[in-house]
């Protein structure tokens, strides 16, 4: 890898992103964007956004004297746009604007991107942490890039992961602090994995789940959004194809799951490592399922003192049938869980099952131990890990 990109934000197509509009199509104005940035009159600031085509121009203004300015305009909807300041590509800083926000600026042509000094949303306070650390990230990876045709690939790597880790353990600890924080979708760049998986932490399969659930519920049916969770699934995948490949089928992690409870809390499966746990694909409309609830049941309870516990992933999109079967069927452990996406669920191409009742068998230390169990076969299996 001679070249690394210059990494800066979220490379995500905006499929609803629209270009600035014609006075007869003129929307009513959404947001506004204001303050001053001195030393930088008559210079003009633009709010882009991002499509297959590049960048779409969505508003601008030009700066007056004394460095004041008013921007405004109509967005789509929440998404990742760019400030940029004049016609330099390099005075640019990410945006995660949303309808009905009124940010404000106090900076300087100078601190523009060091500084911009944003309030007005809960995300601005994280921009303004962001950029000083990104602007360092910057400056490092281009004395790294400047250098590197005296260096190996191997060497690359290893500077490239060492000028990075301020970013990514600020941004990550970001996301993990406030997993529904706009700016999000920006930093969850820190958690994916930039130079394949050997020394990429899978926790961070976790946070992003969070990050993307907690936007989910923000901005429902949002593209940025929906573009993220897919995203999300596909690296949880591709771990799991590299853990595969790196040793035999019964070496598998089981893929991490983290879905709200009835209560609405985030549940992990990977919270329950040092138990066997049968994790239970299930829906209250299944009659199969309903059928075959009184044996885990019976099950749960006779080994649950010996570190056996069940994990419930239910299939349904009503949540008041899925609650009301949870208390009929008396599925009595704690770990229910549900996206209440029903067959939409990306869940159903992560664990590769086409029908419900699905069960997958987890030791304890969270690897995958068989799929498919039920009945007489489960129990004896469990036997078998329990008789001690």
């Amino acid at each position: 890898m001679r070249k690394l990109s210059y990494f800066f934000f979220l490379l995500i197509v905006l499929g609803a992103c629209q270009s600035k509009t014609t006075p007869e199509t003129q929307l009513e104005d959404n947001f506004t964007i204001s303050g001053t940035i001195s030393q930088a009159d008559q210079a003009t600031l633009y709010l882009e956004a991002f499509s297959q085509k590049g960048t779409i121009e969505v508003a601008k203004t030009t700066i007056q004297g004394g460095g004041k300015f008013l921007m405004k305009g109509n967005i789509p909807g929440f998404g990742i746009y760019q400030l940029r300041l004049g016609e330099s590509p390099d005075k640019i800083i990410p945006f995660t604007i949303a309808p009905k926000e009124h940010i404000t600026l106090a900076t300087s042509f100078q601190d523009f991107l060091g500084k911009p000094n944003a309030a007005g949303a809960s995300w601005t306070k994280t921009l303004n942490a962001y950029m000083p650390i990104m602007l360092k990230f910057a400056s490092d990876q281009r004395e790294m890039q400047a250098a590197s045709s005296d260096l190996s690939d191997g060497e690359i790597a290893a500077i490239f992961q060492s000028i990075k880790k301020p970013l990514d353990d600020f941004s990550i600890a970001e996301m993990k602090k406030n997993p529904s924080n706009s700016f999000n979708i920006i930093l969850s760049t820190s958690a994916t994995p930039a130079m394949g998986f050997d020394n990429w932490d899978p926790e961070n399969i976790s946070v992003l789940q969070e990050v993307s659930l907690a936007l989910n519920k923000r901005f429902q049916n949002n593209p940025i959004v929906q573009t993220l969770e897919n995203q999300v699934f596909q690296i949880n995948n591709a771990y799991n194809e590299f853990k595969n490949s790196t040793g035999v089928a019964s070496s598998i992690l089981a893929p991490e799951i983290a879905l709200p409870s009835p209560s609405g809390k985030i549940m992990k499966l990977s919270s329950l490592r040092g138990s066997i746990v049968l994790l239970d694909f299930w829906a209250s409309w299944c009659r199969p399922c309903r059928g075959e609830n009184p044996n885990v049941v019976r099950l749960y309870k006779k080994y649950k003192n010996k570190g056996f516990t069940v994990f419930s992933v239910s299939l349904d999109e009503d949540p008041a049938a899925w609650k009301q079967a949870i208390a009929m069927d008396g599925l009595v452990w704690p770990n229910h869980v549900s996206d209440l996406k029903g067959w939409k669920t990306p869940l159903v191409q992560t664990y590769q099952f086409d029908g419900i009742p699905h069960t997958v068998l987890i030791g304890k230390d969270g690897k995958i131990i068989a799929t498919g169990l039920r009945g007489e076969a489960l129990e004896q299996k469990l036997e078998e890990l329990l008789k001690n």
